[in-house]
């Protein structure tokens, strides 16, 4: 059990290393909040959420959740952030609050849709549709970076740290 405890916690981390070198090299977001789940999924191994860590959920969520999260944004949210708009507005009285209120959920109620409707189940990516719909990383170029960012944390988890482990004889076991 301790043996899969380092696995799982070495894989996170290299997973992490690497899009964190990339992020710094690129100045672009190959790093964002909802990339964690998605990493802890991929590094648990398989079992009950091999389904859900499945490079085609995986992806194929993400990728609903930034289409979901920015027509959500373009249609319903000021052209700025959550964080810019809580900073300078009474909260009662924001209209700019109130947008981003129901972009969030447009956002969410899409993303759940998109993800059902494709058999794309991956619930970290309903963090990413936030992300995306409350202005974080809101344009086209952002969610172009999101997709390969998630694509660059499978492909570096099924060719690269999972077959090194296994050959390594640290194949990591369900957590649960």
């Amino acid at each position: 059990m301790v043996r899969d405890q380092i696995a799982q916690t070495i894989t996170v981390g290299i997973l992490f290393v690497v899009l964190g070198l990339v992020t710094w090299a690129t100045a672009r977001p190959f790093l964002f909040p909802s990339l964690g789940p998605s990493a802890y999924l991929l590094a648990a191994g398989e079992g009950e959420s091999a389904r859900a860590s499945s490079p085609y959920h995986v992806i194929g969520g993400h990728l609903v959740a930034v289409v979901s999260g920015l027509v959500a944004f373009h249609l319903l949210a000021p052209a700025t952030d959550i964080t810019t708009v809580l900073g300078s507005s009474s909260p009662i009285s924001s209209t700019a609050l109130l947008r981003f209120g129901a972009g969030s959920v447009v956002a969410m109620m899409g993303t759940t849709f998109g993800m059902l409707a494709t058999n794309t189940n991956h619930p970290a990516a309903c963090a990413t549709t936030l992300i995306v719909s409350l202005g974080v990383l809101s344009t086209l170029v952002d969610g172009v970076y999101i997709v390969l960012a998630v694509t660059a944390l499978v492909v570096l988890n099924n060719y690269l740290v999972y077959p090194a482990m296994t050959t390594l004889g640290a194949e990591p076991e369900e957590p649960r």
